[in-house]
């Protein structure tokens, strides 16, 4: 069990390396395996709060490089902290920056201290080191934060991947000194090293020697193929501790999900189904359905007519379809809300099927009804 003022995780029960647990925090509690919706800026696109929390999602993510570009992290706090100023009263995880400043910034330069850049929005100068980082979070009232880490795309030479390893563990000490004392929040560190289990074992046992209140596995879903991420997810879950929660960052599909959760991960974020929704693809029982598809103009069938969510039983294919055609706002809000609805049931299963000792059971009965849809399960394409 990992407890720190206000911020525990208990493990509840396994079956195999699937994991079900539960985080507590002063916000509330988040019941694992668990799927947090992406509010980038402040907002999970096209939902209310209430919709967000109704759907049965706990926690939500909020982006730190997003954030610091406007409205300004201090403007933010100002305004009585980010969950005050969304109407959010669940607890908020919020990235360290780095991701998104690596692949969205302009000029990005990276030195030992931190890393320079310019806004992709206005083309401003801005700096984040570690500490900047972590003060960022701590001005939006984060209470979930995540260390400044290096991520490097793959495939990448091993020299790359050892140097931004060993940069984000220099980076790992600097975050949790400029942390400090936890007052209800926690502090999670992030794993990286490619593809190369070597560098992973080392950056996992580092990291644990160091102590945090989570571990997160970086540097995946990246570029690499599904098979090599679960691969690197196989190696490097059984070395963080059994009695802390563990996240896959930026992860994903919902295939991506059940192998991860098969192999030990409790926490998962992506922009993955809203953004979905809003190119017109709905996430179901019987796999992605792609409303684009001309096949659907005439059909009076609702999505799903057995599914729990009253979106995907309210209007006819042919309507939906129709929306998505004319690209008609309604269209992007309501696949959205059908997408992460799907995404909290499968979560929900999930947590069902390992304490009912299922889980293998329930993942392959899911894999069959994905197969109906009409775009391939991903790793079968």
């Amino acid at each position: 069990m990992a407890t720190t003022l206000d911020f525990q995780f208990k493990l509840l029960g396994t079956d195999g390396p699937a994991r079900r647990g539960r985080i507590s925090t002063p916000k509330g509690t988040i019941e694992t395996p668990a799927f947090m919706p992406v509010g980038t800026a402040g907002t999970v696109k096209g939902l209310y709060p209430e919709q967000v929390r109704d759907l049965g999602a706990e926690i939500v993510l909020g982006n730190t490089y997003h954030l610091m570009l406007r409205p300004g992290a201090e403007r933010v706090a100002a305004l009585g902290g980010l969950h005050k100023m969304m109407d959010w009263d669940g607890p908020i995880l919020t990235d360290s920056g780095g991701f998104q400043v690596m692949s969205l910034a302009k000029l990005a330069k990276l030195d030992e201290d931190g890393v320079s850049f310019r806004s992709h929005i206005d083309g401003s100068a801005h700096r984040l080191t570690p500490e900047h980082s972590i003060e960022i979070q701590t001005l939006l009232g984060a209470d979930i934060v995540m260390q400044l880490d290096e991520c490097t795309r793959l495939p990448a030479d091993r020299g790359v991947l050892e140097k931004a390893m060993e940069l984000s563990l220099r980076w790992a000490v600097r975050s949790k000194t400029a942390f400090g004392k936890a007052n209800g929040r926690a502090l999670f560190g992030i794993v990286q090293g490619g593809d190369d289990k070597n560098l992973r074992t080392r950056s996992a046992a580092e990291l644990v020697d160091i102590g945090f209140e989570g571990y997160a596995i970086g540097g995946l879903a990246v570029g690499e193929p599904q098979a090599e991420m679960f691969e690197a997810i196989e190696h490097t879950a059984p070395q963080l501790p059994k009695t802390h929660p563990r996240y896959l960052m930026g992860v994903g599909k919902p295939d991506d999900l059940l192998g991860a959760v098969a192999r030990g991960i409790d926490m998962f974020d992506c922009v993955h189904p809203t953004r979905a929704g809003r190119h017109g693809h709905a996430y179901t029982r019987f796999g992605v359905i792609n409303l684009k598809n001309a096949r659907h103009r005439d059909d009076p069938r609702p999505l799903d007519e057995e599914s729990p969510n009253p979106n995907a039983t309210r209007w006819s294919r042919a309507y939906l379809h129709h929306l998505v055609k004319c690209g008609e706002m309604l269209g992007a809000m309501v696949l959205s809300q059908i997408n992460l609805a799907y995404y909290q049931e499968l979560m929900a299963g999930m947590r069902a099927a390992i304490e009912n000792g299922t889980f293998a059971r329930f993942a392959d009965q899911t894999r069959v009804g994905w197969r109906k849809g009409d775009l391939p399960v991903y790793g079968e394409e």
